[in-house]
């Protein structure tokens, strides 16, 4: 086991130790153990405990953590549904997310949806020109060589995301990466991504990626 796989391990236990300690401490009221969390405490867990990895205003500065700032309430409530339900297999939510979830309502889950979706997304990060405009190309038109659709025809054309979709403007590359990955090898097992990610190269997958995050 190298040195960067241990200190991984050990950030993964010391964050989840630290969210799950203020996590009963938010959540639990006297004598209540293993209740779920009430959504009137829904700001105070944000800032509290999501706001350790995602940020208190939900833009996160450290990519392995996606930001949640503007994201579409509905995605943010389905994805914390899946996670408390286990359904959602890619390795970080695995590691991270089931423990997170299992102790939320759904009025909680709602509340935590609405509240990150309420904050502003920050700026987008500058990626080199060439990268980019390659990004913007595959984004808005596909590959249709491969069998590759236009991404925007879902997440629309600034990728705001809508009511079926989620937003991808302004999210952390090395995330976006790594999702497409996921839904590339189905360890998330999302039908419609399967088929878009299924012949992409990484190279192309990081192009999109570095497109999305220079977006505002």
């Amino acid at each position: 086991m190298n040195m960067s796989h241990t200190v991984r391990i050990w950030m993964r236990r010391a964050v989840l130790a630290a969210s799950a300690a203020v996590l009963t401490a938010v959540s639990l009221p006297s004598g209540a153990q293993g209740a779920p969390t009430p959504p009137q405490q829904a700001p105070q867990l944000a800032i509290a405990v999501c706001g350790t990895c995602h940020g208190v205003d939900g833009n996160s500065i450290n990519p392995m953590f996606p930001r949640l700032a503007g994201q579409k309430a509905w995605y943010i409530e389905q994805q914390l549904k899946e996670f408390r339900a286990e359904t959602r297999g890619d390795p970080y939510a695995v590691a991270y997310m089931w423990g997170m979830a299992n102790q939320l309502s759904d009025p909680t889950i709602e509340a935590l949806a609405k509240y990150f979706s309420s904050q502003t997304a920050g700026p987008g990060t500058p990626h080199p020109a060439a990268i980019v405009a390659r990004g913007r190309a595959i984004y808005e038109h596909g590959i249709p060589a491969q069998g590759v659709p236009a991404c925007a025809a879902c997440h629309g054309p600034q990728a705001l995301g809508s009511a079926q979709f989620p937003r991808l403007a302004g999210q952390h590359a090395e995330y976006i990466l790594k999702q497409l990955q996921s839904f590339q090898n189905n360890m998330r097992n999302v039908a419609i991504m399967h088929g878009v990610a299924q012949t992409l190269h990484r190279s192309q997958m990081r192009a999109v990626a570095d497109y999305l995050e220079s977006l505002p």
